[in-house]
């Protein structure tokens, strides 16, 4: 169980570092979109979009790598006012009911994966890239999600009531 756990994290981490580069990919094409309309006069076609959907990716990937750090908000007053095996119970019910939500958007975001490549959906835009390649961070990110929320889960489940803590920016 606590391989798993490892693992889990080790993979959320991999994702976030993957998430970070995304966003300095953005910023670097937004720079370069700058430099091509404001010094050279010329227009861009794909820039824009391309940083749009990078933003979003690294959004949706950067998930799991948040979940890790416990770096989600998070209501502590109730759990803080509950005895440790209330606390423990709740904690239980909320992740089990997260990763159940995660669930279906996993399920819907790989059926719109699917129907987008085996339709060949592309953007409307100049550029038109193949939508399935945007597309597909969703089925990843939520699917790492839940599965950091799983490992999170088996902590908890590990963990003796008495000594879970509930502080400021995580439990």
């Amino acid at each position: 169980m606590q391989a798993f756990i490892r693992i889990v994290n080790h993979i959320s981490q991999g994702v976030g570092v993957i998430a970070a580069l995304m966003i300095v990919v953005a910023v670097a094409i937004t720079c370069q979109m700058i430099f091509i309309r404001y010094f050279l006069n010329a227009s861009t076609y794909w820039h824009t979009e391309a940083v749009v959907y990078l933003m979003i990716g690294a959004t949706i990937l950067g998930l799991p790598y948040v979940q890790k750090l416990k770096g989600h908000v998070n209501v502590e007053l109730v759990p803080m006012l509950l005895p440790p095996l209330a606390r423990k119970i709740l904690l239980i019910v909320s992740f089990l009911a997260a990763i159940a939500v995660l669930g279906v958007m996993l399920f819907y975001s790989y059926e719109l994966v699917h129907l987008s490549f085996t339709r060949g959906w592309t953007s409307d835009t100049v550029w038109g890239p193949p939508l399935w390649i945007p597309y597909v961070v969703m089925p990843i990110g939520f699917g790492l999600f839940a599965l950091q929320l799983l490992a999170d889960l088996l902590e908890i489940l590990l963990t003796p009531a008495d000594d879970i803590v509930i502080e400021a920016g995580g439990h």
